[in-house]
């Protein structure tokens, strides 16, 4: 039987996909996410969102209703969902921070933005926005804070999903001859130092994280 780790609580349909295929799982909070206190007071035309948390967070404070017209901007499937379930208006999806910047860049450069992220957010996107001389500015709605643990026992495969869970998981623990299956390229990257047995999702979503892992093990030519 394959033992896979998760290193975040899967939803009931995704951890039963990994049953049905006859995997073990195992499940552990290697992050966690708290809302922080903000103002949307100088939020600009255009939002951009790169995670769900980030939506979350803002759809949660009692004033969205002031910015919930603004056309949105965000990095994935999931992520554009749930502002559609909140209401926002989706203008802009890419499959990546660098691909959502490079597409305000060529076709917004004119436009405002306001980004808004966590504590551990990645340079790239507010980088190329600030080069490229674009009008944004950003409002940090989220903090990760990073919950280690040791894990007992051999994993076949452990699940990443997000940059922050593998510094976590790394604190606490050590890779040897797993594969990692990651929700996207900048997770992954956080792991090339360590392994290269990594794999990555075709699209960025903890389902197709998941089918990935399932596929590498049952299907192996479709990874």
């Amino acid at each position: 039987m394959i033992r896979m780790l998760s290193t975040k609580k899967l939803k009931v349909n995704q951890k039963q996909f990994l049953l049905n295929a006859g995997f073990s799982v195992i499940e552990a909070d290697f992050i966690q996410i708290s809302d922080k206190d903000f103002t949307f007071a100088n939020s600009n035309d255009n939002l951009i969102f790169t995670s769900g948390n980030a939506v979350k967070a803002v759809s949660n404070h009692r004033e969205v209703q002031e910015i919930r017209r603004k056309p949105s901007f965000c990095v994935g499937e999931k992520t554009a969902d749930l502002l559609d379930e909140h209401g926002f208006t989706v203008q802009e999806i890419a499959d990546n921070a660098a691909e959502l910047a490079h597409d305000i860049v060529s076709h917004y450069s004119s436009e405002s933005f306001t980004f808004f992220s966590g504590n551990q957010r990645l340079d790239e996107l507010p980088n190329q926005l600030k080069n490229a001389g674009i009008v944004f500015n950003e409002i940090e709605v989220y903090e990760t804070k990073l919950t280690p643990q040791p894990t007992k026992g051999n994993f076949d495969g452990i699940l990443f999903f997000s940059p922050s869970g593998v510094e976590s998981y790394l604190s606490a623990n050590t890779i040897t001859n797993e594969t990692c299956f990651c929700i996207g390229n900048t997770t992954a990257k956080a792991l090339e130092q360590v392994t290269n047995k990594i794999v990555i999702a075709n699209r960025p979503s903890v389902e197709n994280t998941i089918i990935q892992a399932i596929n590498h093990y049952k299907n192996p030519n479709a990874t």
